[in-house]
């Protein structure tokens, strides 16, 4: 396993013990760059305007169209370490 996927899971295990709760623009972020790790640019269609919640996570993850797997990851990692 390559250095930057261990130091993902890593931080991906820190920010649920994160010791306090981000706000939502921040939890949107670190949702959108996880998705962009794990799973690519968003897939499918946009949401309707009637689920804001999913809507927003999906304009959260089509944000990061086109970023590589490696720099969701990094990015990731950055933005969990800056909370810890």
């Amino acid at each position: 396993m390559s250095d930057l996927k261990t130091r993902f899971e890593a931080a991906v295990a820190a920010s649920k013990d994160l010791s306090e709760r981000p706000d939502n623009a921040t939890l949107l972020k670190i949702y959108s760059l996880y998705k962009q790790s794990t799973e690519g640019d968003a897939a499918g269609s946009r949401p309707s305007f009637t689920d804001m919640v999913a809507r927003a996570k999906w304009d959260a993850w089509n944000a990061h169209k086109g970023k590589s797997t490696d720099q969701a990851m990094q990015d990731y990692i950055d933005l969990i370490e800056s909370l810890s």
